[in-house]
């Protein structure tokens, strides 16, 4: 009789023979095939769900087993030059490792599934999954099996995988750390040992100690800091030889001079049991300096963490659509322009696009600091790096890479960072002059105290070096504009110069651009009408609504203004306007069929004097001179350009609008804001002179723009500001970008600008004070060489801790009304 074999009571699959796992159902033993179903139909009976088995009404849909098969689905992890970017050697047998970030692992029974799936494959040497950050570390045999084999086995079992390599920068930054960390240990156990031994010989009177326990205790002390000073204080030596051949003398020539020499002279002290012994100074000071230096780091770190986080928001892989409606998992940095890619949710939009099917929440916060996800439709524009939420997105590509907006975005941060603002570069030479001065001046004491008292000669002299290190004053300004360069990243506001942050803290005038700016910059044709009343020749018929529209929208394909949107919907493939060119601040002229034609403001699209046939914002189509059709275009005001324009007149701030657009237009919107000064109708040229005007007469502007048109001005302004949707051009040449589509962080980066440049100066000036205050005491030899080495260091966290203030900025009310009082920084 042949045995009908059994099948697992949670999956289905074939039960081997002699299975032991089982789970009970209504007190009736089922059979299951493996220690997973297992753990799975526990959790799902001992969670009170046994009602599941129940009611379903078939097994739950299982994985293509003929996926694995299908290995030239991932045959582009094959690819050499890919792989060289997370496989790494393993061992001296030709092996090799990679770490695989998993999706879908949600309990142990998972990494055990995955584990016994992969290691069963033949040239698998070993695989273990990472429960807490859902990684899988696998080595193979690429001579045996490929990597594609691995994907393609993951794939069939459910799992999707893709490479995990953490940012380069940041591994670094996490060695340098945990280096600083064990140096930080050993000084503070040194320092505790070595004062354990210093307390007797501080406290006991002549003749309570014997001569054996002095020298024990000298030489437990010199044992205990000769590690402090060779491994934990190794920085400091290194940074010195290093400011020494460069000729740019900073803070670790001092701090080095004080180590050493107190060590060496310790050390001759216990070898030849002549002078004093300040092993517990020695400690001490490294300890102090480091910890100081640690919190210093950490601060930084976690302020430019967004930043690093921001190069590696780019997804690794894609899904790109084929001709055919297949699909195929590529490297993302293998898009193209026009490439068609589908984007699931929860996975992230390899590239900026057009999104050609679907309708999805998307969270943008790591681009634009909005927290809350914005839903894109069918046309609409998605940015590379965010994060799809809810239903699948087709997208078409139309900057991928290195042109991606979130690579721009880095690259102008990584200029920014390049260069420092005149106060800082302040800073930095009054820390080099002054570490110059204080070892003339360090010279001069310690010849002093030649005649004074030798014997007290050296502790004197580390006392000067390590009391007036600099370390407060070279922190000053770095540990302030990382603070505030965090908090603008956090809000949305991208500074891409140096010195934006000190000049937008001295703004006296805010200068807004209309559309795009204070309004959405999405235009909708709201009215067509077409022009037949004047005499028309035989070249010229009436032109019906949808033909205007087709033919403005053909001219208007070949522009990045905001007006182009407008016309999108209108789009015909069979008109093509070839040889158009833009006229800023007028419109565009291009030929079609033959003719020329113009849409733009009435006196560029024709010599007639025509007047718009209704209030509001009209464009004239034009052909060979001949008006043919009116449109009109409505843009909506942004929902919170009132509240910033109180916001900033509250705050003493002129606000004005200079626009390009009608006087109606602009006059009706500056009512609406109450701006009580604008100009309307102005050319480019015409801003760049109003600015001009305004800075011969002593103002420092602030120009927010967004379109071609803005450039000059922008080049120009004291402070420019680009908005979020702005062109590339006029990207670079500002000096901010808005990363965000709220008006009101302009104020905000306002307010934190000026904290900014308060705690600098707060910082300097501190430093300064106690460099000058501290420096007679210490030439005196009031202050021990344990007493400097707080002092130097408690100077060095006021000046952090201060600077971390600015990361507990927070938003001042705004209120319809003005401005309430803001945040004390």
């Amino acid at each position: 009789m042949i045995k009908t074999p059994l099948s697992c009571y949670h999956c289905g699959n074939t039960v081997p023979d002699g299975a032991p796992w089982r789970i009970n159902i209504d007190d009736t033993p089922q059979p299951l095939c493996c220690p997973g179903c297992e753990a799975v139909a526990h959790a799902i009976v001992d969670g009170g769900l046994e009602s599941y088995y129940r009611y379903r009404t078939e097994m739950p849909e299982r994985p293509d087993e003929r996926q694995a098969a299908k290995a030239e689905t991932w045959s582009v992890f094959d690819d050499p030059g890919l792989q060289a970017q997370f496989v790494h050697p393993e061992g001296d047998e030709g092996e090799v490792r990679a770490t695989l970030a998993i999706d879908g692992i949600t309990c142990a029974a998972c990494a055990w599934l995955i584990e016994h799936r992969l290691n069963a494959l033949e040239g698998v040497t070993s695989s273990a999954v990472n429960l807490t950050h859902h990684r899988l570390r696998v080595s193979w045999d690429p001579e045996v099996i490929n990597l594609s084999q691995l994907f393609a086995e993951l794939a069939a079992i459910g799992y999707d995988a893709q490479p995990y390599e953490p940012d380069q920068a940041q591994m670094r930054l996490q060695h340098e750390e945990r280096m600083n960390v064990r140096r930080l240990i050993v000084a503070a156990v040194g320092m505790m040992q070595v004062m354990m031994f210093s307390i007797p010989i501080y406290v006991s009177g002549p003749g309570e100690l014997s001569e054996d326990f002095y020298a024990l205790f000298h030489w437990l002390s010199f044992a205990l800091a000769t590690p402090v000073v060779f491994f934990s204080a190794q920085p400091f030596f290194r940074n010195a030889l290093r400011d020494l051949k460069t000729g740019v003398l900073g803070m670790d020539v001092p701090v080095s001079l004080a180590i050493g020499g107190a060590y060496l002279a310790s050390s001759y002290a216990v070898l030849f049991n002549v002078g004093e012994v300040y092993f517990d100074s020695v400690a001490m000071f490294t300890f102090f300096l480091l910890f100081g230096r640690y919190v210093e780091g950490r601060a930084r770190r976690r302020s430019g963490h967004s930043g690093n986080a921001l190069s590696g928001v780019l997804p690794v892989s894609a899904i790109r659509l084929e001709q055919d409606g297949s699909e195929r998992i590529l490297p993302a940095s293998e898009l193209t322009e026009g490439d068609r890619v589908l984007i699931k949710p929860g996975h992230g939009v390899p590239a900026d696009g057009i999104i050609e099917d679907g309708e999805s929440s998307l969270d943008e916060s790591m681009l634009t600091g909005e927290y809350l996800p914005v839903t894109r439709r069918v046309g609409e524009c998605v940015v590379g790096g965010s994060q799809n939420m809810e239903n699948p997105l087709v997208m078409r590509v139309t900057h991928a890479g290195n042109s991606a907006r979130v690579a721009n975005i880095v690259d102008l941060t990584d200029r920014a960072f390049a260069s420092r603002p005149r106060l800082a570069q302040m800073a930095a030479r009054m820390a080099h002059l002054f570490v110059l001065r204080l070892l003339i001046v360090t010279a001069c004491v310690t010849v002093a105290w030649w005649f004074i008292d030798p014997s007290r000669m050296l502790w004197v002299l580390l006392s000067v070096l390590v009391v007036t290190c600099p370390c407060a004053l070279a922190l000053a300004t770095p540990t302030a504009l990382t603070a505030g360069h965090g908090q603008l990243r956090q809000r949305g506001v991208l500074i891409t110069r140096a010195d934006a942050i000190e000049s937008l803290s001295n703004v006296t005038r805010v200068i807004f651009d209309k559309t795009g700016t204070l309004t959405r910059g999405e235009m909708q044709l709201t009215q067509t009408q077409p022009i037949t009343q004047q005499p028309l020749t035989h070249h010229h018929t009436p032109l019906s609504e949808e033909h205007a529209q087709a033919i403005a929208a053909a001219l208007e394909a070949h522009s990045e203004h905001p007006i182009a949107r407008a016309f999108r919907p209108f789009r015909d493939a069979t008109l093509q306007a070839r040889n158009v060119k833009s006229v800023t601040g007028s419109g565009l002229e291009g030929t079609l069929n033959g003719a020329t034609w113009r849409l733009g403001k009435p006196d560029f699209a024709t010599t007639a004097a025509l007047a718009p046939p209704g209030f509001g914002q009209w464009l004239l189509l034009s052909e060979d001179n001949t008006p043919r059709a009116w449109f009109k275009l409505h843009d909506g005001i942004r929902e919170d350009a009132a509240q910033t324009v109180a916001a900033l007149q509250a705050r003493g701030l002129e606000v004005e609008l200079l626009s390009g657009d009608t006087q109606e237009a602009v006059e009706s919107l500056a009512e609406q804001l109450n701006i009580t000064t604008w100009h309307a109708g102005k050319s480019p040229e015409g801003k760049l002179e109003r600015l001009r005007e305004l800075q011969a007469n002593g103002e420092r502007v602030v120009m927010i723009g967004d379109g071609i048109n803005d450039v000059p001005v922008l080049a120009g302004a004291d402070v420019a500001i680009a908005m979020n949707g702005a062109t590339d051009l006029a990207r670079t040449r500002a000096d901010a970008i808005l990363l965000s589509p709220r008006l009101i962080r302009i104020f905000e980066a306002i307010d934190i600008a000026c904290a900014t440049r308060r705690i600098m100066r707060q910082n300097m000036m501190w430093s300064v004070c106690y460099n000058f205050s501290a420096l007679p005491l210490a030439a005196m030899g009031l202050i021990p060489p344990w007493l400097a080495a707080i002092g130097m260091s408690l100077s060095s966290l006021v000046v952090v801790g201060n600077a971390l203030r600015l990361t507990r900025w927070r938003t001042p009310s705004v209120t319809q009304a003005g401005l309430s009082t803001p945040v004390s920084v």
